[in-house]
């Protein structure tokens, strides 16, 4: 099923997930609102949400609250280097991104859930590749999901399904080569923001920063004992035009796993927020995680 703005969904499971990263077929997740009765048995959880491309810890700003009003502990970092770290010149590698997250993830006895949105979902896999035993889950959220080895070039530029007419002269690149900027409103507004509310569109816009060029082609050490350890949720984004749906797809059909749908653009955390919200809860309602 799928979930529009304030919508109700479903969580997919295949009949057998195969292939060197599958776990055993679970009860659904009921995304539906907690009743009365899973209210009494709601399991607070630990949220650790990581933003994607030229983004930061605020477009998360609309969910926090959310899911701190059901009693979660959550955090929103700002990656090192991004959002209002910025400003400090910082240019970061992924393997820094991954310990950073880990390090939050090992903080306390809790395993946390890892939610990462876009780019974001390359450092949730190296983090829990780095601390599996931290992490309770990985959540993508209309993430790059990417297979040992398999870099984020590799997923776009060799995946028929992950073509978007925005990208191309929308992007500069530093004197250096070292960073990127999403220069253009006119194509990152349908690319990250299609049915998020105009004005939230456009000062999300406003706060997008450089993002580190070398997350394209950053190397993706990952292996079945640990992060393969860790069970995944999938959450496609149906009207997304950054990661799309056909990439989304194509993802979990590589490493299948537990999946569930929003009739959002690529930014659910702005454009539906009750309904992301009502998700990652239902995520951890969830038995053991893992295997």
């Amino acid at each position: 099923m799928q979930c529009g703005k304030q919508g109700r969904a479903s969580i997919k499971r295949p009949m057998a997930e195969r292939g060197p990263f599958s776990f055993p077929p679970r009860d659904p997740i009921n995304v539906h609102g907690p009743t009365a009765r899973s209210r009494e048995r709601r399991q607070v959880a630990r949220y650790i949400l990581v933003h994607g491309a030229w983004h930061g810890g605020w477009c998360w700003e609309e969910v926090v609250p959310r899911l701190r009003a059901l009693g979660h502990d959550v955090r929103a970092p700002d990656l090192p280097g991004m959002g209002a770290d910025a400003g400090l010149g910082h240019v970061a590698t992924l393997d820094e991104w991954a310990m950073f997250i880990a390090g939050m993830a090992r903080a306390a006895d809790e395993p946390a859930i890892l939610v990462g949105h876009s780019r974001g979902g390359i450092v949730i896999s190296r983090a829990a590749e780095l601390a599996p035993e931290a992490v309770a889950r990985l959540v993508y959220l209309a993430a790059v999901m990417p297979l040992p080895g398999q870099t984020m070039a590799a997923l776009f530029d060799n995946t028929t399904e992950a073509r978007t007419p925005h990208a191309a002269g929308s992007i500069t690149v530093s004197d250096d080569g070292r960073t990127s900027r999403w220069h253009e409103r006119s194509t990152a507004i349908p690319a990250f923001y299609g049915t998020t509310p105009a004005a939230q569109a456009a000062a999300a816009f406003e706060r997008l920063t450089p993002e580190p060029m070398s997350m394209r082609d950053a190397p993706m050490p990952l292996t079945a004992a640990r992060y393969g350890s860790v069970a995944r949720t999938y959450i496609h984004c149906e009207r997304d035009e950054s990661v799309t749906p056909g990439l989304q797809r194509a993802m979990v059909t590589a490493q299948p796993c537990a999946t569930v749908s929003l009739d959002t653009d690529h930014s659910p955390f702005y454009s539906a927020p009750d309904a992301l919200a009502t998700i990652l809860d239902a995520v951890a309602g969830r038995p053991s995680s893992r295997p």
